[in-house]
Parts: structure tokens; sequence; C-alpha cells
């Protein structure tokens, strides 16, 4: 909002009033409503809503509800790499034969 005020200043003190009334607004929504605020910030840093996540752990798929508007189901198998071991067997002291002397 910082770098707003230089052109809000040049509008005038009605311009700026409004500015700092939507700003309040926005900022007393989001602590009557902490759960709005959640899911919005959820949806912004992970691209998803709380609802998407907990869809998308109770069926262990990846879901998205945007996918209802086009051909793509809702929620999709999540594909998993795959893996080839490559570790090996190293004996240790209890795995050697004792030797005879």
């Amino acid at each position: 909002m910082g770098g707003c005020a230089a052109p809000l200043l040049a509008l005038g003190g009605s311009a700026t009033t409004a500015a700092s009334s939507v700003g309040s607004v926005a900022v007393s929504a989001a602590v009557a409503n902490p759960s709005t605020a959640a899911s919005a910030i959820s949806t912004v840093t992970t691209g998803k809503s709380p609802l998407e996540h907990a869809a998308s752990a109770a069926t262990k798929q990846d879901c998205n509800f945007l996918n209802a508007l086009g051909p793509k189901p809702i929620c999709s198998d999540i594909p998993i790499p795959k893996i080839k071991d490559m570790s090996e067997s190293y004996l240790g002291p209890a795995d050697r034969v004792p030797t005879a002397k």
C-alpha cells in the first residue's frame, strides 16, 4: 500500500480516505472471519483450498474442484515415480564367519 501513497495524495483527501477504508475493510474482514483469511492464504500459497486439501487427504488422490468445469476428473491419482534400489548389503562383525586358527 506504501507504493500507492503518492498517487493517492495527488488525488486528494477523499481518494486517500476511500483507499484507507478499503484496506481497513479487508483487514477487519480477515480478523472477523479468520477461516476465510486462512482459506485465501492456503489457496495463494499452495494452489488448493483447505477443502481441496481435506478431499485429497481423504481420497489419497490429487483433488482440484476447478477440474469439474472441464473434462478432467475432480480427483486423480498421484503419479508415484519408479525407484531403483541401488543399495548393497554390507557385512558387519556378527555376519562374518569365524576362521579356524
